[in-house]
Order: C-alpha cells, then sequence, then structure tokens
C-alpha cells in the first residue's frame, strides 16, 4: 500500500513543498509532490513531523531574530550598480587589494577597473559590513509603496495564472472552453463571457486564471518585454498525434523562461489514442511523467467528452501551493497588460493582470509610456466591478493611449508624477531608437564575462535535416566546461522564423542556421533589435567559431613577473605634485611604463596602481638600475612613509584554451 507526498501532506497539515523537503531530509528520494510512498515510511514521517512540529517553529523563529539582529547592524551604503572595483573601494573607504582579496574568498576574480554585479556587490558589502542601497531612478521612487516590507502579515495566497501552449489542432481552445465551464459560478451571474483574453475560474478548492493568448509565440514576446506574468504553462498533446514541432516549440519556450508544465494529454476519446507513445516522446524531450519515474505531471483529458477536467484542475492546485504563490491585496496596485484596443465608445482600452495590491476606480497609474485614471472595471463575465485583486483580470478604460502587450501597469498617488514620468519614458524611449541595438552577439561574450553579465552561452539551432541538427546539438553542448555552460534552448529542422527571433530576444541568445533561410518578418525585427544570426554550410565552421568565441569568454589567466624592488628613504613635498618616495632600488629595474606597482608597509599592500613618475636627480627617466637612488611618485596617493617597499611588476594576460 502506497500514498502521495500531497495526501501525506494534506493529512499532517502541511504544504506539499514542506513535505517534500522533509522526505530529502529524511533521506527518502521523492521528487515531486506527486510521488508515491510505502505506508511504513509514512508512518515514520508521521512520528517526525508530529513530534518535532513545535521545536521546529522555535527553530525557525529564533534563526529569522537572529538574521534581523545581524541585518541591523550593517550601515547602509548608498551606490549605484554595477559598480567598478576601484569605484567600491573608493565609496567604503578600503584599499583595492583588500577589496579583490575580499572578491577571491566569494570566488569571484576581478580587476581593478572591472565591474561587479548588484548580486556580487550586495554580497561584498555585507563582507564589510554594509547593507547594499540601490541609488533608485525616478520610477523605482515611485514603486517603493509596490515593493513587499519584510512584515509578512498581509501577504495572501494568491490564484495561480496558467497560460495553455501546443500544437495548432491538439484542442487548446476546446479546452480552454472546457476549463471555462468548469467555472462554479459562471451560471450565477447569468452574464454573457466578454472576451478580454484571460479568464478566472472559482473552483471549491481556489480561483486560478487563465490567458487566453494565440501561443507560444505571444507568451515570448510578452517576455521579450520584460513581462513575467505566467506561474504554470499547460502542454496541451493530442493522444493521437503525440510530439509535433510547435509542441517542441512551446516546450523549449516555457523551458527557457523557467515555467513549471503540466502536461494534457488531450483527445483520449479517440481510438488512436496512444498514451504509452506520448509519454515516450515526453521523455526524449526531458519531461518525463511523474508514473514513469519523472517529475511532471501527466493528466489524460478529452475535452470533447469532457473527462479528465477535475483531476487537471487539482494538478494545477497542487503545482501553485508547491509555488506558494503570495501577494499583499493592501498594496497601491500593479500588473501587466495582456491585451489592448481601442474602442469607439470608450476610446483606448486594455486587459491587464492584477499582480499584487488592489485596483480600484479611480486610481491614477502609469502604464508603460501612456498613463490615465481608472474608469471602469469590467471582469470577463461582463461585470462592472469597484476593485480587483490579485491574480484577477479585468478589462480597464481610462488611459490615454493604447499601450501595449506586456508593458507594466503600477498605480501612483500623484496625477501630476504620473504625466511627467509618462512624457520622460517616451522620451527615453525616442533616445533609445536613436542608438543601435545591444543584443547578445558572439563577438561579445568575452566583454560581457568581464562585465560579470554572463557565464553561459544560449544558442538557438535551425537545421535543414534532423541529423545535422542532433550533431550540431551535441557538438556544441561539448564545447561547455565549468566555467562556461552551452545552453541549447532550442533546436528544430526548418528556416528562421519569427518566433525563433522572439525567443532569441527574451533569452538573450545567438541563432544558428545550418543550411537553412531566415523569413522576411524575422529578418526585420532581428535587424531591429540586433539580434545574431549565423548561417552556416560547414558544420565545422560553426564548431570553430563558438569554440574561439568560448576561448575569449574565459577569463585569462593573469601573470605577474616581478621587475624590481624600491625601499622609501624619505618622503618629500614638491609643490603641486604632492608627495614623491625619495627610494633607493635594491633589486632589478625599475621602469616608468610598468603595468602594476605596490607599496608594501609590515608585509600588508596599502596601495595597487600604476606610476605617477620616476625621476633621477630633477629629471624623468625611462628606468633605474639596481644599488641607484630616484623620485617615485604614485597615483593618487600620498600615504607612503620611510621603510615601506614599492615593487613593480609586468602583467601578462594569457589566453585560456579549452
Amino acid at each position: 500500500m502506497s500514498i502521495r507526498v500531497y495526501e501525506l501532506a494534506k493529512e499532517l497539515g502541511c504544504s506539499s513543498k514542506e513535505m517534500v523537503q522533509k522526505l530529502n531530509d529524511l533521506h527518502v528520494n521523492v521528487k515531486g509532490h506527486m510521488s508515491a510512498i510505502g505506508e511504513e515510511t509514512a508512518e515514520i514521517v508521521r512520528h517526525e513531523l508530529l513530534g518535532k512540529k513545535e521545536p521546529e517553529k522555535k527553530k525557525q523563529k529564533s534563526k529569522k531574530k537572529a538574521e534581523e539582529k545581524n541585518e541591523a547592524r550593517l550601515k547602509p551604503l548608498n551606490l549605484k550598480v554595477p559598480v567598478r572595483v576601484k569605484d567600491f573601494a573608493q565609496k567604503i573607504n578600503k584599499s583595492v587589494p583588500e577589496v579583490i582579496k575580499k572578491l577571491i574568498t566569494l570566488k569571484v576574480m576581478a580587476a581593478v577597473n572591472q565591474t561587479i554585479d548588484e548580486e556580487t556587490t550586495r554580497l561584498l558589502a555585507q563582507t564589510f559590513g554594509f547593507a547594499l542601497e540601490k541609488e533608485l531612478t525616478k520610477e523605482e521612487t515611485l514603486l517603493i509603496k509596490h515593493k513587499p516590507s519584510s512584515d509578512t502579515k498581509g501577504m495572501l495566497t494568491r490564484s495561480p495564472v496558467v497560460t495553455l501552449m501546443g500544437h495548432v489542432d491538439h484542442g487548446k481552445t476546446s479546452l480552454l472552453d472546457v476549463l471555462r465551464e468548469s467555472n462554479i459560478t459562471g451560471k450565477e451571474a447569468g452574464g454573457i463571457t466578454q472576451h478580454i483574453g484571460a479568464y478566472e475560474v472559482k473552483l471549491p478548492k481556489g480561483n486560478v486564471t487563465f490567458l487566453d493568448t494565440p501561443g507560444h509565440q505571444a507568451f515570448t514576446a510578452m517576455r521579450s518585454r520584460g513581462a513575467t506574468i505566467t506561474d504554470i504553462v499547460i502542454i496541451v498533446v493530442a493522444a493521437d498525434d503525440g510530439l509535433m514541432p510547435q509542441t517542441n516549440e512551446a516546450i523549449n519556450h516555457a523551458k527557457a523562461a523557467g515555467v513549471p508544465m503540466i502536461v494534457a494529454i488531450n483527445k483520449m476519446d479517440l481510438p488512436g489514442a496512444d498514451i504509452d507513445k506520448v509519454k515516450r516522446q515526453l521523455a526524449d524531450v526531458g519531461l518525463t511523467s511523474e508514473d514513469w519515474g519523472g517529475s511532471t505531471i501527466t493528466v489524460e483529458v478529452s475535452a470533447k467528452k469532457k473527462t479528465g477536467i477535475k483531476k487537471l484542475l487539482e494538478m494545477i492546485l497542487l503545482e501553485a501551493e508547491m509555488l506558494e504563490l503570495k501577494a499583499d491585496p493592501n498594496w497601491l496596485a500593479k500588473g501587466v497588460i495582456i491585451e489592448s484596443k481601442l474602442s469607439r465608445g470608450s476610446g483606448p482600452t486594455a486587459t491587464m493582470l492584477v499582480q499584487s495590491g488592489t485596483l480600484q476606480l479611480g486610481d491614477i497609474f502609469v502604464c508603460g509610456l501612456t498613463h490615465g485614471k481608472i474608469k471602469s472595471l469590467v471582469n470577463d463575465q461582463g461585470v462592472r466591478l469597484e476593485k480587483a485583486g490579485p491574480s484577477m483580470p479585468v478589462e480597464i478604460s481610462g488611459i490615454s493611449d493604447v499601450p501595449m502587450a506586456g508593458d507594466e501597469f503600477y498605480v501612483v498617488e500623484d496625477e501630476k508624477k504620473a504625466r511627467d514620468l509618462s512624457v520622460g519614458k517616451n522620451e527615453s524611449l525616442r533616445q533609445e531608437k536613436l542608438m543601435p541595438a545591444q543584443r547578445f552577439i558572439l563577438e561579445d561574450l568575452f566583454d560581457r564575462a568581464l562585465e560579470g553579465k554572463t557565464q553561459e552561452l544560449k544558442i538557438i539551432i535551425k537545421s535543414d535535416v534532423q541529423g545535422s541538427l542532433e550533431a550540431l546539438s551535441t557538438s556544441l553542448e561539448e564545447l561547455g566546461t565549468k566555467d562556461i555552460s552551452v545552453n541549447v534552448i532550442h533546436s528544430q529542422v526548418g528556416g528562421i522564423s519569427e518566433s525563433d527571433v522572439m525567443l532569441a530576444i527574451a533569452s538573450d541568445a545567438v541563432i544558428i542556421g545550418f543550411h537553412v533561410g531566415i523569413d522576411n518578418k524575422a529578418k526585420e525585427i532581428a535587424k531591429k533589435k540586433g539580434v545574431d544570426i549565423r548561417l552556416y554550410r560547414i558544420i565545422y565552421e560553426v564548431i570553430n567559431d563558438v569554440r574561439l568565441s568560448m576561448e575569449g569568454l574565459l577569463e585569462p589567466t593573469i601573470r605577474e613577473t616581478f621587475l624590481a624592488r624600491a625601499k622609501v628613504l624619505e618622503v618629500f613635498k614638491i609643490g603641486k605634485l604632492g608627495k614623491i618616495c625619495g627610494c633607493m632600488i635594491v633589486k632589478g629595474k625599475f621602469v616608468r611604463n610598468a603595468e602594476l606597482v605596490r607599496l608594501y608597509r609590515n608585509d600588508e599592500c596599502l596601495y595597487e596602481g600604476k606610476l605617477e613618475s620616476l625621476k633621477r636627480y630633477k629629471d624623468d627617466v625611462k628606468e633605474v638600475g639596481e644599488g641607484l637612488e630616484c623620485g617615485i611618485g604614485l597615483n593618487k596617493f600620498d600615504s607612503m612613509a620611510s621603510d615601506d617597499i614599492i615593487e613593480c611588476f609586468k602583467v601578462e594576460k594569457i589566453v585560456r584554451k579549452l
């Protein structure tokens, strides 16, 4: 006799996520909430969980208090990120070598003029006793009231937002219609369903919001504009057809977005339905069904016969429970535009999904490049509302212009600020259009790595035949190392399409075409957005180009060669020149153009940089040999003292090979 993980969680009054963690702690290998465990194991878990529930709560409370106390001790550090190592050191009044040493302990290799990203800066600041506080833009300042506080008292569980994707004619629309009909309050409302691009289904155990998008192209187009609105993707597969090209595209688009997937195997009523074939194909693309030992939820349904719908909805709510979706209805409303249009009677209108806070009639808002004041709120049943909370889709009016799908929407308290911000964003967009698009290209891999922007090369491959596709995918992924991974996020037979370009924009990927062409629309968007598309006819050339770009991405080995050592005899102050060290060269030959100079005091490095000047008596010289005296000036450093040691080095960057 066995029991599912989620059933045991329900029995013991905890979430499925907590139960999976508890089982893993007990060394019980489960892959997800749908995994089954034996009754004997379940009994052990019951004993462990019921016996240790209170001590665990106290432990968590104590840990939280300790973290809060530690956070309170940190000094605030206001900084614009990303930031150069040198500028960070100046800001906290520390030497560059000190900062570099700390970075090394964080497993980050960065030179004095390299930039470090926000996450690295935050960790680095904490090691020096600071809490990073980013310098805010005008928009970020307005959005402060939309950000969650550390107090989670107001946080409530919100409904999951679900998108259906899959191959054409596999029944996405029919399945969505049946799911909408399962709404227990739909018939009570008595209204005609209004097409607003999203539908809220109310169920006894919780609500679900379904997005009615045309497919994965729209899903990725919104993601390419920074909109992350979907919590769960349902991949619809016909039981008689199995996985088709568009199914694979949809799966790859969902994987690239990092969204959990549930597979709905539709058309189970047909005589040609082959469930094993579908599950084999799913396993081949990395979606092994949980009843085959994997972690992917698969549900057998029939939109025509309306079977399996109850189980599909139950699995959606279970997956949502694992995601622990929360929102605070008391914040100022924030959300994303799903659809927009110009209505003859109402002017510009848009469907928006409220993600946090509560949207109310009369609210002033900024929406992409537009702004306005809410005049009406209408739900998918055509009912006029006074307000709308998290995960609710509503159609709004009162917008100054038609926004774009994927635009961020947020309420502000000041109408003038909303108008000014909208004007400012329009001006920023105009300036942006005057500048060339900055998209990921192979030649930029090295620079991006230095800036801490990537250690992964994402590739989309399109080929004329399946054999070449598999050979290319395998060969390129094998180029990956522990420093850089190569991730083929999508590969398919056929020409380069608009969908491929949109996925490249959303994922910051490079497109490689092998013996294929590009359709005109894709070419136009790629040129406008600066997407890197490479066309090849020989496999070796593809592999060679990627290899060379990755070798540039591999951070070069820095080799320092000792040149000379000088001892400071006396320090002089000379007018505008500042302080100059009177030194004796005790070893080697000091050179004016040395790439690196360090000053030590009692074995501690106090300065790392370049020479400001090298003199013999009053003359500037190129070099000074061992046993001779000279004057040494250091760039922007005047804290030298007698008996300090100054060393100079030659620095070489050695390119690492794969």
